[in-house]
């Protein structure tokens, strides 16, 4: 009996999916529940999910002390970009996130394929 050894090539001309990570400092609980509010559907709007949202973490190695940690996924980085710089989040999202918490915000690009 032969067995198959072809390469899978399902996903091989999937784009690299795009990931946007947030470490937030939140110093008003209160307003930041109204930023929770508007942020979901603003994600969405742009072809994204919530991965993790302020969930539980350890650091393993290094000095980073993240506060919140908060990831999306979105179809391409292109759309994470786009999300990120779009009306929707800039000047609305984002203004109500800037009033109750500091943070850092960073783009990834995932594996191709995966």
């Amino acid at each position: 009996m032969s067995q198959d050894t072809t390469p899978d090539t399902t996903h091989q001309n999937t784009p690299p999916k795009g990931y946007v990570i947030f470490d937030v400092k939140i110093t008003d609980m209160a307003r930041y529940q109204d930023f929770m509010q508007c942020i979901k559907p603003t994600i969405e709007a742009a072809g994204g999910r919530y991965l993790v949202r302020g969930g539980e973490h350890k650091v393993l190695e290094g000095d980073w002390e993240p506060d919140r940690l908060v990831i999306f996924e979105f179809p391409s980085v292109e759309q994470a970009e786009a999300f990120y710089f779009s009306e929707n989040y800039q000047g609305g999202a984002k203004k109500i996130r800037d009033e109750c918490s500091t943070g850092k915000v960073v783009v990834v690009e995932g594996l191709a394929g995966a």
